[in-house]
């Protein structure tokens, strides 16, 4: 850190910026190839061995490590290849528009990253969390700065980076009930975004514990206690398909639906006290997954339980026209739900309905870019496609049936640098796709 600092202060404005970022990545590949010789024991022959360099200078000249310097130097560190690129990488400087960030009183940039998230500005709403960050004094207002980038980076989502904001928040102490109900809300969220289902649960259930004795007071706790009913509920039953048995199915099902059918009436008695959009929306979410749940319990037949899903997405079959874009989230989480029901369930005439699903679910993610629902729609349509392919009989049959257009490409890749526990489906996509780019 001194050493880019120092670096950074003693240099003059180039013609080009780009050469200071250039004479600033060297001095950090020089740095952390001493932090690695540090590490490791070594003498300057065996870094520079080690390195695959010839000469005594570490960095090339360019300021730009290829790949193999990288990979290199994270086996030196023992750490993960991202993570020394991001370091190398990420720029150090503050530029003017973070000063002056930086310049403003908390409270302002705090609701300056509210406003920002509310437009949609993730980038500028991390700019502005970053500058709380930096002259956040107090515990509280450290894990607030942090909660507003975790916001940030969901908004683009970045769900690796949102659980480590949330962590960080996390884990300062003295910083209110309020805050740390929030970050624990949101550390659940996300955990369940990333199918970490059984934190999730734990999670979810470590806030409940909260109002067994007294019911919520507040406006935050009464939200708080809703999302940690509908996520727990969300995160049984997006385990029933790990079930090992028909009878465990049941069950877990069965406790889902409880904890569901709480939400949507929470959430329900939200929307009518304060008319906000999004408590409607959550309510509409989790009837429909207390649809999902009762045909796995077998309170409803698979065709009947469909028959409700495809009636309720018939009323958005023009998105554009929806008022609210929570309902039209919310429309295409019964489209998966409606795919799953259909998935659990045999014949042909099924089969359709989980592309008629899938498809309005990705019509969805398209219009809001919504990842996490990206993600279902691929996942869906992939066991769709495999499960017909074996019915053929043949491993080969329909293997290039999927033809992925520029569109299609770009939604897929950002899908697998989102969410990790999708590359390998994502990888089996591109592999026995037709790539008509």
């Amino acid at each position: 850190m001194a050493t880019e600092h120092s670096e950074k202060t003693r240099s003059k404005p180039d013609a080009s910026g780009v050469q200071v970022e250039e004479r600033l990545r060297r001095a950090r590949i020089e740095r952390m190839a001493r932090i690695a010789r540090a590490y490791r024991g070594w003498t300057s022959g065996e870094l520079l061995s080690a390195l695959g360099r010839e000469n005594t200078r570490v960095s090339p000249p360019s300021g730009i490590p290829r790949l193999d310097l990288v990979a290199r130097l994270a086996q030196a560190l023992d750490w993960d290849l991202g993570d020394v690129a991001e370091r190398l990488w990420t720029p150090r400087g503050m530029q003017a528009d973070d000063a002056a960030l930086r310049a403003m009183p908390f409270a302002e940039l705090d609701a300056r990253a509210q406003a920002e998230h509310r437009a949609g500005g993730f980038a500028e709403m991390k700019a502005t969390g970053n500058a709380m960050r930096a002259i956040a004094r107090t515990p509280r207002e450290r894990a607030i700065a942090a909660n507003r980038l975790a916001g940030a980076y969901d908004g683009e989502g970045r769900y690796e980076r949102v659980l480590e904001w949330v962590r960080a928040g996390l884990a300062e102490r003295d910083i209110g009930a309020d805050v740390r109900l929030m970050l624990t809300i949101n550390l659940a969220n996300v955990s369940y975004t990333l199918w970490n289902l059984h934190e999730t649960r734990a999670i979810a259930e470590s806030v409940l514990d909260r109002w067994t004795a007294e019911a919520p007071r507040t406006r935050l706790e009464r939200v708080g206690q809703a999302f940690a009913r509908l996520l727990r509920g969300q995160a049984r039953r997006r385990a029933l398909d790990a079930c090992e048995s028909a009878g465990e199915r049941v069950e877990a099902a069965r406790v889902a639906l409880v904890d569901l059918g709480h939400a949507e009436e929470h959430y329900g008695r939200l929307f009518a006290d304060f008319d906000d959009p999004q408590y409607q929306a959550l309510a509409h979410t989790a009837r429909g997954a207390a649809i999902e749940a009762r045909a796995a319990v077998g309170d409803l037949a698979p065709d009947a339980a469909l028959d409700l899903v495809l009636a309720e997405l018939d009323a958005f079959v023009d998105i554009e026209m929806s008022p609210s874009p929570h309902l039209v989230e919310s429309a295409g989480w019964w489209a998966v739900f409606g795919a799953n029901i259909a998935a659990r369930a045999e014949g042909s005439a099924h089969e359709r309905t989980i592309a008629i699903c899938t498809n309005k679910a990705a019509e969805v993610s398209d219009h809001l870019g919504h990842w996490p629902m990206r993600e279902r729609a691929f996942s869906l349509e992939w066991r769709r496609q495999v499960a017909a392919r074996d019915a053929a009989g043949s491993p080969h049959a329909q293997q290039s049936s999927w033809t992925l257009d520029t569109d299609d490409l770009r939604a897929l890749v950002g899908t697998m640098g989102r969410l990790p526990f999708f590359r390998p489906t994502g990888w089996a996509i591109l592999d026995g796709a037709v790539l008509a780019t």
